[in-house]
């Protein structure tokens, strides 16, 4: 204030008390003091609206207005104006009071000097630019404050609010103020509120955290600050706080920590690379998928990762993904321990705040096993066209056979003086013939679920069997021997299925000895008691018979073991094995009630155990083994459209004292038969005929003599054909090809049969 003047307005009624302050100030010489006196109130006012002071000098005691309210009038009038109360010695209270509204002093006339005078202004007026200051301040802090979500508030030790700005959504400072927390909100959180402040209080120290709190039921989280409230002798009363409503934020949090935890459940590989092609996300998927944590992961080049090598699929599948924002397709990726998978790739290009790529999104999903099943599912389709084609040449095939195997059985009638070396190649004939019989059994078996005929077998005949034709046609690098229990047990089984077992058995076994080796072939009774079956899942208590195929050859990995029995799978090259062979041999033993067991070790060899439930009884005596009487000039009538199969059924039937009539088609039979009725004593009818079917021909005949003896014959039939056929009455059905003994068998069959 030093070298500016003090301009004062004196509002005093009395002019002694004037003419002595004036004196008093004149005795100042340090400051320059401007005084304007006036006897009333309403003059001061009227100053007051035109002029600006720097003080005013106020007496309570005026002609138009006395004590207190003289100060208030005043101090509305004139805010910014710090006013100094001028009071008797008696009315020194009054002034106290006046303080209390918000004069900035008060001096008591008769104790006033001209120092003391001008100490006081001066005082007053830094004390009103403090009071301006602060109120200014306070007033930008107000206004701050309501434009935040900031909750302030003061407590005394007690924890009762005391001061309250700002009150967040719910609650009014009325309904806060002179409460406690456990007043207001729950006590549990008002619980976790009081011990934090406690805690304050109790230290000293400030502290910070994050708080829930329920208000009105509606849970709202908040950034608590709370720091010890001092006096000014530094002693702790209370505690001051700042609470900020952060429920957005931990709301949003919360859904982040959702969609973490949604892209961890996924099974998918889910990573995150940025635009150099480094991982920097990586979930629970993708550790489960690839074996590499997350941990690992991160940094890391995903090319180099998950790639043997660059290619120019991954580049263009990069840049495709850069340029036009997304890329799918499948790729073989790596797994940390090297195994290569098939993945569904979908590639999509991250976008920053800017607008500009900021990395790739790839998800990827394990379509290995997928692929391996559709792979199963197009062998399976494929195999299923291979038996309707099948299904559809069996007639043909088998009316091929049929003369072929009838013609090997009787040329050894016709020329019984023939020399070994021709009987041998006319048994050679014989046996390749049934085999070619027995081999379209066993395609359309298998194509279309048709199962063999189940009779009581003897298995040493059949190793016996199968031992000389690998002998014919194995190299003879290979030693085969064979070692068969001479009481062996005997089994319920299909003869064409378990030949097929072993040939797959002993067929894998000579690929496994490229170089040459040994392979042998046993046969055991087993008794498998109650502890066998229980470490053995697949058996039962009884009796079984055993029957092992071993060899020398390379061996069979661990790896490979635990899936040689599943469908298509195979270790030999495209083209050299279709994956089915264990498949069936395992399908065709389970059928029959056994289980195979298999041991192998690379480089020592392998060996099958095939088990199979023994039966007791008398082995089964087939067709052939049995000795057909001759006609007695029996006239039949054969139906069939294949000239080879009319003449070769004339020359069998005719060779054994019967007589024979010949139809191509089933009116030229229904023909031959309303002539011939009385003389015809059977007929072998074909099913598949042109013109008129079998079927039909059959129904007609019924019709003309419903007790015709009627002999049915084609190549394998499904069920349904089968019954239909069996619907039609006859009286026995021949499957194509069919021998001459199971052709007069079935002969003598329904010609014993009583009308």
């Amino acid at each position: 204030m030093a070298g500016k003047n003090i301009k004062v307005l004196l509002v005093e009624d009395n002019p002694g008390d004037v003419f002595l302050l004036q004196e008093f100030l004149k005795e100042v010489t340090t400051v320059v003091v401007d005084l304007m006196p006036v006897e009333q109130l309403s003059e001061a006012i009227n100053y007051l609206a035109k002029e600006i002071f720097d003080v005013i000098l106020l007496d309570l005691s005026l002609p138009d207005s006395q004590g207190l309210e003289t100060f208030i009038i005043a101090h509305h009038q004139a805010k910014a104006t710090p006013i100094i109360v001028l009071t008797g010695i008696n009315d020194e209270t009054l002034a106290i009071r006046a303080m209390q509204e918000g004069a900035q002093d008060y001096l008591v006339k008769g104790q006033v000097t001209g120092d003391l005078l001008v100490r006081s202004m001066r005082y007053a007026i830094e004390r009103q630019r403090a009071d301006d200051a602060l109120r200014h301040s306070e007033e930008r802090f107000r206004v701050a404050l309501k434009n935040s979500p900031i909750f302030v508030y003061n407590q005394d030790m007690e924890l009762r609010y005391t001061w309250v700005y700002n009150p967040p959504s719910g609650l009014t400072v009325e309904e806060i103020l002179g409460k406690q927390d456990l007043d207001i909100i729950p006590v549990e959180d008002a619980q976790h509120l009081i011990k934090i402040k406690h805690g304050v209080l109790t230290t000293g120290i400030g502290t910070r955290e994050e708080v829930s709190i329920t208000i009105k039921d509606t849970t709202r989280y908040y950034d608590l600050t709370v720091e010890p409230l001092r006096n000014e002798s530094q002693e702790i009363v209370g505690v001051t706080c700042a609470s900020i409503d952060i429920s957005e934020r931990k709301l949003a949090e919360e859904k982040i920590r959702e969609q973490a935890a949604l892209l961890d459940v996924t099974t998918d590989a889910i990573c995150v690379r940025d635009l150099n092609n480094q991982i920097i996300f990586w979930n629970k998927g993708a550790e489960t998928l690839y074996g590499w944590q997350a941990k690992e992961a991160w940094g890391k080049n995903a090319t180099e990762l998950l790639f043997d090598e660059p290619s120019p699929e991954i580049e263009a599948a990069l840049l495709q993904a850069i340029n036009k924002g997304k890329w799918q397709g499948e790729l073989t990726k790596l797994t940390k321990r090297g195994k290569e998978i098939l993945v569904a790739s979908r590639w999509s290009l991250v976008y920053g705040e800017q607008g500009k790529p900021k990395a790739i999104l790839t998800v990827d999903t394990d379509i290995t096993e997928k692929k391996h099943l559709e792979a199963q599912l197009f062998r399976a389709q494929r195999l299923e066209s291979i038996g309707t084609l099948a299904s559809g040449i069996a007639h043909d095939l088998n009316n091929i056979l049929t003369p072929i195997l009838a013609g090997a059985q009787l040329l050894p009638l016709k020329f019984p003086d023939a020399d070994e070396r021709t009987r041998h190649l006319l048994e050679i004939l014989e046996i390749n013939a049934r085999r070619g019989a027995d081999l379209v059994k066993q395609v359309l078996s298998f194509a279309r679920g048709v199962e063999g005929k189940r009779i009581t077998l003897q298995l040493r005949h059949l190793i016996v069997e199968v031992s000389k034709i690998l002998k014919e046609t194995f190299p003879k690098s290979i030693q085969i021997s064979t070692d068969v229990l001479q009481d062996l047990w005997m089994v319920s089984g299909d003869s064409t299925q378990l030949h097929q077992v072993l040939m797959n058995l002993c067929v894998n076994a000579r690929d496994a000895m490229p170089n040459g080796g040994s392979l042998s072939l046993y046969a055991e009774n087993l008794l498998i008691d109650e502890n066998y079956a229980r470490m053995n899942l697949e058996a039962k208590e009884g009796p079984y018979i055993v029957i092992t195929v071993s060899d020398t050859g390379v061996g069979i990995t661990k790896e490979v073991l635990d899936r040689i029995f599943e469908p298509f799978f195979t270790t030999k090259d495209v083209g050299k094995g279709t994956g089915l062979g264990l498949s069936t041999v395992l399908g065709i033993i389970k059928s029959h009630g056994g289980f195979v067991n298999v041991y192998s070790e690379p480089g020592s060899g392998t060996s099958f155990q095939v088990y199979l439930p023994a039966v007791e009884g008398m082995e089964t005596i087939t067709p052939e083994e049995l000795l057909p009487q001759t006609g007695r000039g029996e006239l039949i009538l054969v139906v069939d459209d294949e000239v080879a199969i009319q003449e070769i059924t004339k020359t069998s039937l005719e060779t054994h004292n019967y007589k024979t009539l010949i139809a191509s088609d089933g009116i030229e039979a229904i023909a031959l038969y309303a002539q011939n009725r009385d003389k015809i004593d059977a007929v072998l009818m074909d099913i598949m005929l042109p013109t008129l079917d079998g079927l039909t021909t059959i129904r007609t005949l019924k019709k003309i003599n419903p007790l015709v003896r009627i002999i049915a014959s084609s190549g394998l039939m499904s069920d349904n054909k089968l019954s239909a056929v069996a619907a039609t009455g006859v009286n026995t059905f021949l499957v194509k090809p069919y021998t001459i003994n199971e052709l007069l068998l079935s002969l003598q069959k329904v010609l014993s049969q009583l009308n």
